[in-house]
């Protein structure tokens, strides 16, 4: 039986989503982990890839039961036991067969959170990044990534895409109690796409990039800033799926 689980996890415990070389602790590693102990040798495919210290609430992946794992609920808790405090699967539900959770998937959502500096908290340095910033400039600027856009040069240097053309559907921001939430919603993201998205909009903020320069590397004319957003804001927090697989 195929399954699909919804994963919440702290990103600051992992070097990223996917596993990699060596002895590095990975989300996937982890989970691959947990489900050899309870007798599952199925491979974990996530939604896709999260990098080192960027947070999920509600990441997607897929992965095969043999017979005898039939009480979801129970495999579910047996999980969570083992994977307790850094990594909660927060659902396991039964799939079709053929169901990729990264192939089927629509639209992904992320959340970025930032605080000022001045409300700074050594119990949130690692889940909120802490910057000053414009918010109304960030409000007016931000709907500039809409649209069917080639982000060519807003992605981090080094990953190899087959494609660069995403289409954002939703690109706005609102308050939360103290913090200001960034909120992108797309057909897919480029690695380090939307951490370079952030930085663009704190650097207009802060007086230190145009509207134009934004403009003009969304442009594909050049290139007006290549830092990333600290990842520690960063959080998946929405996949989405068609018909044949109901939206999470």
């Amino acid at each position: 039986m195929r399954v699909r689980g919804v994963i919440s996890y702290d990103g600051s415990q992992f070097f990223g989503f996917q596993s990699q070389r060596g002895e590095k602790r990975t989300v996937v590693g982890e989970l691959q982990r947990a489900l050899r102990a309870l007798g599952i040798e199925s491979q974990i495919v996530g939604s896709g890839r999260t990098d080192r210290g960027v947070h999920a609430s509600a990441q997607v992946v897929h992965f095969d039961l043999p017979p005898y794992w039939e009480d979801l609920q129970r495999l579910r808790h047996s999980l969570n036991h083992r994977l307790h405090p850094a990594i909660h699967f927060r659902r396991i539900d039964p799939v079709p067969e053929d169901f990729h959770a990264r192939y089927w998937a629509k639209r992904r959502a992320y959340r970025y959170i930032l605080a000022h500096p001045s409300l700074f908290s050594p119990f949130q340095g690692r889940y909120v990044t802490f910057a000053s910033y414009d918010l109304q400039a960030i409000a007016q600027a931000i709907p500039l990534f809409q649209g069917t856009h080639d982000f060519s040069l807003f992605h981090k240097r080094g990953s190899d895409p087959k494609g660069t053309i995403r289409t954002i559907y939703k690109a706005t921001t609102y308050r939360y109690r103290h913090y200001l939430v960034l909120y992108f919603e797309a057909n897919g993201f480029l690695r380090g796409q939307v951490r370079m998205m952030v930085a663009a909009l704190l650097a207009l903020s802060q007086g230190k990039l145009q509207r134009n320069q934004i403009e003009r590397q969304l442009a594909g004319v050049e290139r007006a800033i290549t830092t990333l957003a600290p990842p520690q804001g960063l959080y998946l927090c929405r996949v989405l799926y068609g018909t044949k697989a109901a939206l999470m």
